[in-house]
Formats: structure tokens, sequence, C-alpha cells
């Protein structure tokens, strides 16, 4: 009898998840209002998120006592807005601080494999004018499919030698290229950048130039700030405005700009491990980029479940964008002549 008690042993040790899982904590027993208050987000959010991720973070694995994706699920959420492994948190669900460690990471790649599904352009020409639209509403502005701008995370230093990721203000940092829509719903999201590059050179090397050179549409462009060079497919303001009509567009030009440094207040708001309260991500600047991507997925789904709402600023200190802007003008009199045409069609 001995000879299958051992072979159920071995088959709980290499295939623990689903035999001996730890439900060390049930979304049933608590309260909305205790979900959002220690975890950021509500029950219904949650359990999306359960079915999303469950089937990844169910992997076998030779852990006997394997953690559930839902307890896994809270420790990676409860970090993302916290920006700590407290130890009351992980007493809260009944984790170690090494195995919330464990939890963030498998959650953070797995939404990071997810990225591409919920953090991209539309594509049918419908959702595109409805984008263009949109953009319109609020200031005016035509033909507009996004705007785009840089900011920075801390980091904590990859080594001594490394100077690349030491940004204008001496600190470390990742420069994080992003793209959103009129909601600020993410289109594009490049988290790996490193601090010392600048936002004209971050873009030039981006894969998103790539795709608006080659795939996207040419009937409409991105709006960016004057850290940027002026493109066919990015409108950038105008250096020194003279007459009513540039006035008129550079005024039309920042105000639906804005709109993507709102998003940035949303998700340093929404994500404090982003926002430097806690001190810097204490991970190289791989895993970083992709806690970062993963906080970026999160925004997006947050926004399809209706939490929406434009949240404050956050309170600590965030590494915005610094770059000190150059009077850049573009070399490319095709993207002048559009601008020009863009003047005279709509604001002249």
């Amino acid at each position: 009898m001995a000879v299958p008690i051992a072979v159920l042993d071995c088959d709980l040790l290499l295939y623990g998840r689903g035999h001996r899982t730890l439900d060390r904590f049930k979304l049933e027993d608590v309260t909305d209002e205790y979900l959002v208050s220690t975890y950021g987000f509500p029950r219904q959010f949650i359990c999306y998120l359960v079915d999303l991720l469950g089937a990844t973070l169910s992997r076998p694995t030779q852990r006997s006592r394997a953690i559930s994706p839902e307890t896994q699920i809270l420790a990676a959420l409860g970090f993302y807005t916290s920006g700590s492994f407290q130890t009351r948190m992980g007493d809260a669900i009944g984790i170690s601080q090494a195995s919330m460690s464990r939890c963030v990471a498998n959650v953070t790649e797995a939404l990071v494999e997810r990225a591409s599904q919920f953090i991209h352009f539309p594509k049918d020409e419908a959702t595109v004018q409805s984008l263009k639209d949109d953009f319109y509403g609020l200031a005016g502005m035509p033909g507009v499919l996004g705007v785009v701008d840089c900011t920075h995370v801390a980091i904590k230093a990859p080594n001594a030698e490394d100077l690349s990721y030491v940004n204008r203000k001496g600190l470390h940092s990742l420069n994080c290229l992003m793209v959103c829509d009129s909601r600020g719903v993410l289109l594009s999201a490049e988290t790996h950048w490193p601090g010392s590059l600048p936002d004209c050179t971050v873009l030039e090397q981006a894969a998103l130039t790539s795709q608006f050179e080659t795939e996207l549409h040419k009937d409409g462009w991105l709006l960016g700030d004057s850290s940027f060079l002026l493109r066919t497919w990015l409108m950038t303001p105008l250096h020194i405005p003279e007459t009513p009509a540039e006035y008129r567009y550079n005024m039309a030009h920042s105000a639906t700009h804005n709109v993507i440094e709102r998003t940035f207040r949303t998700i340093w708001s929404r994500f404090r491990c982003l926002d430097g309260s806690k001190g810097t991500l204490q991970y190289s600047p791989e895993k970083s980029s992709h806690i970062i991507l993963a906080c970026c997925v999160l925004h997006n789904i947050s926004l399809q479940h209706g939490l929406d709402v434009w949240s404050a600023p956050a309170t600590g200190h965030m590494e915005q964008s610094e770059e000190e802007y150059e009077q850049m003008e573009s070399v490319d009199s095709e993207a002048c002549r559009v601008r020009q045409e863009l003047l005279l069609t709509h604001f002249s």
C-alpha cells in the first residue's frame, strides 16, 4: 500500500495547483470598500482579472502548496497600488514578503503577455473616425489619432558603470513613450527606454515611428509637444506664433495635448509603485519596464470597466519628462507643408 501513496505524494509535489492550492483569502468574505482601499480595485474588476489570468497563473509548479491565482492577483494589485511589500499587505492575504514578490513577478509577466490585446491603435475605419471626432470635440483640432509624450519613472541604479539610465536630473530612470486617446486610453506604450535619452531620440528609435511611417493612416496625425520634431504624422506647436491663425492652432494643440498629462497623473495616482512616493522601483531596468507596462495594461482594463474618473494628481514625487525644449525646426518640408495647410484650412 505504500507505493500508491508515494506516487500520489509525488504527483501532488509536481502538480500542486488544483490539488492543494492555498485559498488564503476569499473575495466574497470582504466588502467592495475594503478591496478598493486595500488593493485599489472593486470585486468585479478583480474577478475579471482572475478569469483573464487564471489559466496562466495556474501553470504546473513544483511547489506542493501553490498560491491561487486570486491570491497572486491580490498581492500584485496591492504592490502596484501601494508601492510597498509591507508585512501588513502580506498578512492580509496570508503570504510572506518573498511570496508577495513572486506573485508580483508572475502577474506582471502575465499582463505583459497580454499588452497587445489591450494597448493598440484602432484599425477599422469607423473606430478611427470616432477617435478623430472625439479629439475634435475637445478643442477643434482635426485629424488627431492620438497625443504622444514621454514621462520618466525612477529606478534603482543598474550598476555603477551604466550611465545610460541617468537622466538630466542625475537620477536613474526609464523614459516611457506613450500615446493616448481623448479618454486617456493608452494606444501605445514603450516603457523600456533609458532615462538618458531625450524625448526626440526616443521617438526616432521607437516602434511607434515605424508604425506611423509604414502602416498607419495617412490622413491623420499625432500631437506632440516641442520636445519632438515636426513630421507629416506628428503635429507640434509653433515656437513663435505670429498670426491669429497660428495662435488659434497653438491653443487648440495645447488644450488637446493636455489629455496625456492628465492620463499620466491618473496612472501615477492609481499605481503608486510608479510615483516614487515609496522610493524607486527596486528592480532591473527590464523588470521595471515590465511593471510599468503591466500598470498600463491595468489602466486600460480599468477604463473598459468604467473606472474612468480623472484622478487627482499623485502626491508622491513623479518623474515627469524633464526636457529642456530646444527651438527645433523641422527640416521636413513636406511636414511643414502639412502643418501650413492645416493652419489655412482650419484655423484661418
